[in-house]
Parts: structure tokens; sequence; C-alpha cells
């Protein structure tokens, strides 16, 4: 089999796999802060009760999406030297900086914050989780930096057959970058969102004994789900502009398209230049599924009402439709990514040359191996879910006080 065929399929299912621990943890984090936040204004105990409910869901979530992470930051050295040789010193600044300034920062708060319950002051320990959720959306600002530099180089000059970084500030000004990130967090807010929500609709389908607490979740997950929606859906459509003038391939032909590819068979010689079809067909359904979604908004005047949501069918609908954003998001991906193609920094570098020069047989044996563990973690972290899911919120491991002390010359230490 061909090498950048294999190099391309591991990739895609490795960074398929994380960008859904991402999505989750981005939008659970997001309602964690409005819960403890709110919590912290009203000092109501069913606003810590579901902060310690759906904290330990995000703490799984989180846990198991480092390794997914990790195991994917493997591709660039193993499958893409070439890649990480010619553009490395200008795509590694942005991902430099998420490592050392967003993730350690943002694991330090949260294993504060973890072990911080019934140790700090409320005060502090809401400051920490506010301190998670700024550095992981830190984290995915420094991430789609990097990607939207992929997809329209700027701020750069070859030396000796190498990018060299030349102006920061067009990193973050790359016409490609601004609606793509509001894109991306507008779609895990829908995701974050319509988890609650669909777990919560679960726990009153069975009539659980939380009845009160889990129409809360409830409501607060189909709300944000539903403005998320909204903003998603403008984010997305406004990318179309910027992507047809950049990208004039992605979508179709035209003069551009044509003196485009001109220019790069004068440089690169006779190819095809044009993206899968692949990449559209991802589109079209993602257009589809994001308008399905917005139906969402039908669902909140409904949920207002307690006889409505005995009536149960709203709440199917709403279990029913938790796989969308996540199918949503994997075509998103495919058609950003794939509609790149044959590029991997568009006109810049071909993929046929980030490659690494790996044997065939190695390159499935490297596919094998990193699509079970993935797929290993995956499945963990959403039995995981699941089990702490059903258990419901009666008592979660999670912010559980300690045992009563029975020295009586120690006393406890608020900071």
């Amino acid at each position: 089999m061909d090498p950048l065929l294999l190099a391309r399929l591991q990739f895609a299912t490795t960074t398929s796999i994380h960008f859904l621990f991402v999505a989750v943890t981005l939008g659970l984090v997001t309602l964690l802060v409005g819960l403890q936040t709110a919590g912290f204004l009203t000092g109501k105990p069913v606003y810590e009760r579901l902060t310690r409910f759906w904290g330990q869901l995000y703490v799984i979530n989180y846990v198991l999406g480092i390794a997914t992470g990790i195991v994917m930051e493997f591709q660039f050295g193993l499958n893409w030297s070439g890649l990480s040789r010619y553009v490395g010193n200008v795509f590694g600044a942005p991902l430099a900086i998420e490592t050392l300034v967003a993730f350690f920062l943002e694991s330090t708060f949260l294993g504060m914050w973890i072990f911080g319950w019934h140790r700090l002051r409320r005060g502090v320990h809401l400051a920490l989780l506010w301190g998670v959720a700024i550095t992981a959306y830190a984290s995915a600002f420094w991430i789609m930096v990097a990607n939207a530099w992929l997809q329209n180089p700027v701020g750069y000059e070859v030396r000796d057959g190498i990018a060299h970084l030349t102006d920061f500030g067009a990193l973050l000004t790359n016409p490609t970058f601004g609606m793509a990130f509001g894109h991306v967090i507008s779609a895990s807010l829908v995701t974050g969102g319509l988890l609650m929500a669909a777990v919560s609709a679960w726990h009153l389908l069975r009539r659980t004994s939380d009845y009160a607490l889990f129409r809360t979740s409830l409501r607060l997950g189909l709300v944000t789900a539903a403005l998320a929606v909204s903003t998603l859906q403008g984010f997305g459509f406004a990318q179309f502009g910027p992507v047809a003038q950049l990208q004039p391939t992605k979508f179709g032909g035209g003069p551009e398209r044509d003196t485009l590819v001109a220019d790069w068979t004068a440089r690169y010689g006779p190819g095809d230049w044009d993206p899968p079809v692949l990449s559209n067909v991802g589109l079209g359904f993602m257009i589809l599924i994001g308008f399905t979604l917005g139906a969402l908004w039908l669902l909140l005047p409904l949920l207002w009402r307690d006889w409505i949501i005995r009536l149960r069918f709203p709440l199917w609908l709403i279990l029913l439709g938790l796989p969308l954003p996540f199918v949503a998001m994997l075509l998103g991906w495919i058609a950003r990514e794939v509609g790149r193609q044959p590029w991997a920094a568009y006109g810049l570098l071909p993929t046929a040359q980030a490659v690494s020069p790996v044997s065939p047989g190695l390159m499935l044996a490297s596919l094998i191996g990193f699509s079970l563990l993935l797929g290993a973690l995956a499945v963990t972290n959403w039995t995981l879910l699941a089990r702490h899911a059903a258990r419901g919120a009666y008592d979660p491991a999670l912010g559980r006080p300690p045992a009563p002390d029975t020295d009586p010359h120690h006393q406890p230490v608020l900071v």
C-alpha cells in the first residue's frame, strides 16, 4: 500500500478521536463554571451537587483526552518529518505556546480544583475552575492558530529550503483563523450542552428521585446548546467568503483556481491539484445536521412546562439527537482538512513531500497499533462516562466531604 495514504489514514483516525474529547472538555467546563458560579452567588446546595456530578464526568473525559493527545503528538515525528523539518519553525511556535502556557497551567489548575474541595475557601476554589476554563480556551486558541497557518501560510519566509517565522502578529490575524475558532468553540458548546441535556433526559425518563436536580441541568444544557447553535451556524457560513478567496480549489472552479493551478504546475509539475470529493460531501452533511440542531429552539418553550416533560416524547428526541454534534464535528473536520489536499501547508508544501520515508509495512503496523490504542481509550472513556452518569448525583466521589477527623489536635487549614 501507499505509505502516504496510510499516514493520512492514521492521522485522520487519531485527530478525529482526540477532537471529540476536546469538544466535550470545552463544552462541559463552560457549563461547570456556570454551575459553580451560581452556587457561589446563591448558596443553593443544588448547584454544588450538579457541579460535583458533572465535574466528575468532566474529569474522566479530560484525563483520557490527555492520553489521546499524547498519542497524537507522536504523529509529527513519526509520520510527518517532512512537515516538521520544513515548517516546524513556524508551525511549532503556537504549538509550543499551547503546551507551555495553556496545557500545563490548565492541568495545574484542574488538579488544585479536584483536591481543593473543602480545603480551600469557596472563592479560591471557584477561581481555580475559572482558571481551568480560561486556559482550556487558550489551548484551543493556539491550536487553531497553528491549524489556520496550514490552511493559509502567512508571516514567513523560506530560507535554505526551510520556512522561518517573520511576523508573529500575522499568525493571529490570519483570515482563516477567527471565524474557524468561533466555529469550533460554538460546536463544543453545542456538544457539551446536548450531552448535559441528554443525560438529564435519561434520568428524567427513569423517573429518578432527583427530578428537580436533573430538570435544572436539562434546561441549562438545552439553553446552552440552542444559543450555541445560532453562533455555530453564523461562524460556519461566515467562513465561506475567506475560504473561497484564499483556497479557490476547495469549492470548485473559477479564474482564480485556474491561475493558481497554473502557478503550481509551473513550480511542482503537472498533477491533480483539486481536493477529493469527500471534502464537499462531508460539508453538505455537516450543514444539514447544523440546520437540524437548530430545532433545539423549538424545545425550549416546551420543556419549560413540567407536564410537557412528563409526556416523555421531547426527552426521547433529545436522547436521539445526542450523536448529531459528534457526527457534524467529524464531517466539519473532514471538510476543512481534506479540502486542503493535496497540500500539507496550502500552496507551500505538498503532502507527498511532508510524509516520512517509512516503509509501507511499518506504516501499516503503526496505523493498526495507534487505531487500536485510540479506539480502546475512546471506548473506555464512554464506558466510564455512561457508568458514572447512570449512578446519578446522589453522592459523587468528586467533592465528597472528608471523613470526620478524630484527632482533637488537628485544625483544618483554609487559604
